[in-house]
């Protein structure tokens, strides 16, 4: 489910911001984008991150400007010197001209550094990271919850037009096994030229190839599953992961349907024709199913 959250902290220490954003994922992938400084916490965000959200591809992004205090700037000069005499050995090797430039000096990574970031992070620090963090879920589950509610409203819809489509296949279904029956003779008449057949075996068989090709039991089943996807969405909870597997025994019994009806005439392509459209609206049950955690 998508979603977007940031959230800024000041603290003695400096300032802190995290932001959080979401898209459809399967399961549970975060990456962390962290200053090294924090990476030692990132269990703790990991957890803080997880008493929220259980599903989709997660990117954290947290940054940590410390307070600069009073006093010298903090210029790192044992690596600014380390450059400089670099840079000069360089220049004699090679006879270059050049002269340093101090705003590529700058720009190094760590010049302009009073060097805590190497010191262990405060309980403060640590302690507004993971506040941050649990603030940011609830912000953007907040955003969630209106796309969520918008999701499984159109979830409904289609589980609604897949039980009319099943009730219209019932229809079909009581005049279809007639039209078997009669389809069955009719060919065994042709294949038998004239030959005798005792007309109760007849019967016999043509009522079991019927029994076979009866497709009541599948839209029982799949009319029960359309109402199991309704409750689960009433339920709430996590029910993406139970989606996955309802839907998948949905589509079983719209392929099992499609392939009893191959028989029947134009009955049968009636009803190849409602279960392809149920078999749609199940793809895009699973498509959105995604977005729903």
């Amino acid at each position: 489910m998508t979603g977007f959250a940031r959230v800024r902290k000041e603290i003695a220490e400096g300032e802190i911001v995290l932001s959080l954003k979401t898209v459809n994922h399967r399961g549970l992938d975060m990456h962390f984008h962290l200053p090294p400084e924090l990476d030692s916490i990132e269990n703790e965000i990991r957890a803080a991150l997880k008493n929220g959200v259980a599903r989709g591809h997660v990117q954290i992004h947290i940054t940590f400007t410390r307070v600069i205090a009073a006093g010298p700037a903090p210029l790192n000069r044992a690596l600014l010197q380390a450059y400089m005499s670099a840079f000069q050995e360089a220049a004699e090797l090679y006879q270059l001209p050049n002269q340093p430039d101090l705003n590529a000096a700058f720009r190094v990574p760590g010049m302009l550094s009073t060097g805590a970031e190497s010191a262990p992070l405060s309980e403060d620090v640590v302690k507004a990271v993971v506040d941050a963090a649990a603030q940011a879920v609830a912000i953007l589950n907040t955003v969630r919850e209106r796309e969520g509610g918008a999701t499984a409203g159109e979830l409904r819809q289609r589980s609604r037009a897949i039980c009319d489509l099943v009730a219209r296949m019932e229809e079909i279904r009581a005049g279809a096994i007639g039209a078997f029956q009669k389809r069955l003779k009719e060919k065994l008449a042709d294949l038998l030229h004239g030959a005798g057949i005792d007309p109760q075996r007849l019967a016999q068989e043509a009522a079991l190839l019927t029994d076979r090709s009866d497709i009541a039991e599948e839209l029982m089943r799949l009319r029960t599953h359309a109402g199991q996807l309704e409750a689960m969405l009433a339920g709430g909870g996590e029910v993406g992961k139970r989606l996955d597997f309802l839907l998948q025994e949905m589509n079983r019994e719209s392929n099992t349907v499609l392939s009893k009806t191959g028989g029947l005439g134009d009955l049968g392509l009636t009803i190849t024709d409602l279960a392809l459209a149920a078999k749609s609206e199940i793809d895009k049950i699973r498509e959105q199913s995604l977005n729903l955690e």
